[in-house]
């Protein structure tokens, strides 16, 4: 069971670097890009921690995390395009 811990600690820490440059991001472009990343790195790290409990309810939490974080990017990446 400590694999996943340790596996779930890479990715939290992936998630500081992202966060990093999230804030300190030169362009919004990538802000949105670090984002989006975390967002990846955030659903991954909730399949992870439902095989270390083995429970399917984050695996269901994770899916809508996803559906929604792609749903937000599209209108993030429309609204920087100038179509929004």
């Amino acid at each position: 069971m400590n694999i996943w811990f340790f596996t779930v600690g890479v990715m939290a820490f992936l998630m500081l670097l992202a966060m990093i440059r999230l804030f300190k991001g030169p362009t919004a472009a990538d802000r949105v890009v670090a984002l989006d990343a975390v967002n990846t790195l955030v659903v991954a790290s909730m399949i992870v921690l439902a095989a270390a409990f083995k429970q399917v309810i984050f695996v269901d939490v994770a899916i809508v995390y996803a559906l929604l974080s792609y749903v937000g990017t599209l209108y993030i990446a429309k609204y920087l395009g100038g179509e929004l």
